[in-house]
Formats: C-alpha cells, structure tokens, sequence
C-alpha cells in the first residue's frame, strides 16, 4: 500500500455526517440492504443535502454486492434544506405578520 494514498475504508461517502466508505460497508455486511437501511444504521444521507451528494456512491457500492436497487422501497429524494438563524427566522414571520399571513 502507497503511504501517501489514504485508506480507503477511511474517506468520507456523506461528508454531512460524516460516514466512510468504511462504515457504509460495514452496514451492508451487517446486512443493510438498502438506501433507507443504509440510512438507518449510518445517518448517511440525513445531513443538510439529504443525500445529494453521497447517493450516488452509495447506490454504487449496493451495486457492487449484487443488490438490485430497483427491488428496494423506500427510495425517495428530499429537497435540501438551509440553515436559518433565528434573526432570519424572525424576520420571515415580521413580514408574514405585515402582510396578512399566518404563519
């Protein structure tokens, strides 16, 4: 092995929370057979992007142990979210209150 090449069990799949390469395996030998138990026993997919970005490779690596996605359920998108503070938050509601809404 390259000293200067990471290992790979160590480089991040969801870089939201954190999840390697290696905890995604670990999962699927665990038994995990799926994008939503995936998600279940790593939290990959959960962070701020909802899975944007890591998805993908982890769809990829269910390909590589023969598990056919199309026979998985559960396998819905989410819309990324944005962080709010509470200034912005408080600022929505001054204008919702200013102009009729409810919120």
């Amino acid at each position: 092995m390259n000293e200067n090449r990471p290992d790979e069990d160590q480089i991040y799949v969801c870089r939201c929370e954190e999840v390697t390469v290696g905890d995604i395996r670990r999962a699927i030998e665990a038994g995990a057979d799926s994008l939503k138990a995936i998600k279940m026993r790593t939290h990959a997919g959960m962070g701020v992007c909802q899975g944007m970005t890591c998805r993908k490779n982890i769809e990829r690596m269910l390909k590589e142990k023969k598990i056919d996605l199309d026979l998985c359920s559960g396998n819905s998108y989410r819309f990324p979210v944005r962080l709010l503070n509470i200034g912005e938050l408080s600022e929505i509601i001054k204008e919702g209150k200013e102009t009729g809404h409810d919120y």
